[in-house]
Order: structure tokens, then sequence, then C-alpha cells
């Protein structure tokens, strides 16, 4: 299941400095491998510390973590929506992605030049989001065009749900609020919501890039951006760029950890990026786990056992019989599958079984 992350942010807000912290995300989640597809798409494991767990226990050929991918998007600038600076690419970059993770500065150095000359979360925040809001109306308004009519004397339910989700996508657009501010109520205007594939509609993280002594409780700046998203229902995220960099370039793990005891953290705010983009997306995790390898698996939250099974295969989803489940905290507090089992903690689960995040899982097939 390939899920995108785009990082956006106008220039010199520490985005690159964010992406190159993520690249060395495996020296915070033991060994697990990061590659880059291209120079700005890197492939992220999510952290998971059960999977650590458990091969404490099986002692597995290897371990193979979920992952999530993350875009390192040009810098935009104003008037972006009509093409200027790296415009077009920029807009067309982010049209690909899942989910935004929006990163503001919140931090002062006059080494680094602001390109609006001071810095201004807040300001710069709806700087990005004029600039998509301009894009996803002119997409609205082409479309409203070619619906309006049909919509109106032809007859046909399905435009005339689209051209009333399209004008109230409009009116908030106007209002210079996001698409992702619209809410439907029924499944059809919800899936033609979904359906135009706007930018401000899609789920946004902001994160506020600060200096290290601001890093465990934020500042003013960071108060300033909660205030301003604040009926936005986003997740705003506080880390030091530049203190990750430093933390990722440490070699061992306790090394790693001495360092965020000494900035007041626990967890080093790359892992609390991706889990919480993880969680953005509305994903969530199951686990096989045996001998040659203990392996998570990325489903969309409320998935049913057929379609988390599919994702191993899709011969799974196709012949599926039943899901044979273990409950991670069972089987770590039992020590092994064979004492799940002799328990009578091991559940056989049919076709409508809602998986749960961190469920062992055992598929049953017939093609």
């Amino acid at each position: 299941m390939s899920l995108q992350c785009g990082i956006v942010g106008l220039p010199n807000v520490g985005k690159s400095t964010l992406f190159n912290c993520l690249s060395n995300a495996k020296a915070q989640a033991a060994n697990f491998p990061f590659c880059t597809i291209e120079p700005n798409v890197g492939v992220i494991t999510v952290p998971d510390e059960r999977l650590t767990r458990l091969a404490e226990l099986i002692n597995p050929n290897r371990i193979v973590p979920t992952t999530v991918e993350i875009v390192d998007i040009a810098g935009l600038v104003k008037g972006a929506s009509k093409g200027e600076g790296l415009g077009n690419q920029f807009l067309g970059n982010i049209r690909e992605t899942d989910a935004i993770i929006h990163v503001l500065r919140c931090f002062d150095d006059g080494n680094v030049v602001h390109v609006d000359g001071s810095v201004d979360p807040v300001r710069d925040k709806e700087i990005i989001d004029t600039e998509l809001q301009l894009k996803d109306l002119e997409t609205v308004e082409n479309r409203i065009k070619r619906v309006e009519k049909i919509a109106q004397v032809g007859g046909d339910k399905n435009a005339k749900v689209e051209y009333d989700v399209l004008t109230a996508i409009r009116e908030a657009l106007l209002q210079g609020k996001n698409a992702r501010s619209v809410e439907f109520d029924s499944k059809e205007s919800q899936q033609a919501a979904r359906n135009l594939f706007l930018l401000t509609s899609k789920p946004v993280m902001y994160v506020c890039n600060v200096d290290e002594a601001s890093a465990a409780t934020g500042n003013e700046y960071v108060e300033a951006v909660r205030k301003a998203v604040a009926d936005e229902n986003a997740e705003v995220l506080v880390l030091a760029a530049r203190t990750e960099a430093d933390i990722a370039e440490l070699e061992t793990y306790e090394e790693r950890q001495m360092f965020l005891q000494d900035v007041g953290l626990d967890e080093s705010g790359c892992n609390r990026l991706i889990k919480a983009a993880y969680n953005m997306l509305q994903l969530e995790t199951y686990i096989t786990a045996g001998v040659q390898e203990v392996r998570a698996w990325t489903y969309h939250r409320g998935w049913k056992a057929p379609q988390c099974a599919g994702v191993i295969h899709t011969d799974f989803e196709k012949g599926f019989i039943r899901a044979e489940v273990i409950k991670y905290d069972d089987y770590v507090r039992l020590g092994s599958e064979a004492a799940v089992r002799e328990a009578g903690l091991m559940r056989v689960e049919g076709k409508e079984y809602v998986v749960q995040d961190g469920d062992i899982m055992h598929f049953r097939f017939n093609v």
C-alpha cells in the first residue's frame, strides 16, 4: 500500500533539513532501512516498538516494518497558483500526495534569511493556504461550468449531487476557507467531494520548526499557530529540525537517548512526526509473526478481515475463509503462539470482523 505525505512550506523554513532528518530515521528505529526513490522522495519506516518486542520472543530471520513515503516538495512562493517560481511543479507534486506536512518557521536566526523578511508563521501559513485555495477555486469553477446545465435540466442525479458539492466548496473557498472545512452528510456527497481531489481537501499536519531551547516546550510562535488553526481539526507538532539532524548523526541508541533527555524529550521529533503522519492518514497496523519474519502490514482504519488479507495478496481476499487472531498483549504476556492457543485466547474470526490495530493475524484462504 503506497501512501505519500508531502512536506510543504515557504523557502528556508526547514523542509529539506526535516526531510534529511527523516532520511536518517533508521538510526532511531533499529536497523530498518531508508531508501531514496528520487532525490526528493524517501520511504520512511514507521517506528513500532511492538515488532521489536515480538522479535525478542520469536527470533525471526527478519523484521519488516511498514512504511510511508515522504516527499520534499519545492518551496512555494506567492503567485504559485499562477505558475510563479516552481508553482506548477509544486502544485502538481502536492496533488499526488495523500496528506500534507506543512512546515512553519518558528525560530529567529539572523543567519537564515526569510523570504518575506520577517518571522511570522501564521502569515506564512496563510500564503500557502491562499495559493492552494486559488488553485482549487480554479478547478471548482471549471468543473461547475461542465456540470451546471446537466444538473439543472438534465435530470442526472449524480450531476445534481456534484453540482451541490461544488457550489458549497466554492462558497467556502471564496471565504478563504479550505475545502476540508466543508462537511457533507450523505455518502454520495462525501464521495463526490473526494472525487474532486482538491488540494485543500487533503488532511494536514502543521510542523512548527523551533530552536533547540523550544523543542520541548514550544514558544510564542507555536502558540500563535495553535490559535490560528484551532478550528481546522489539524495536529500541530513541535520539533527542532536542526537538533533532530544532530541526533540522527549519533551512532548509538544510548547516545541518542542521552541527547533527547538533555533537551527534555522522551522521543525524537522525527519518530513522533512519522507516527502522527501515519495516524493522520487513518492507517493502522496488523502483524504477521513467525520464524521467517515478523512483519507489519498497513490497512485503513475500519477495514474488515478480508480487505486486510488482500493487503498481503489479492488471492487472500478472494478466497478468504477465516482469520486466526491473537491480541498483541496476550502474545507478549504468554510468550508464544503455542501458549496463547493453549490458553484458549486465539480467536477465529469471519468476514465481518473489523481488524484492530496490533492484531496478530493468520489468514486461511482457498483459491
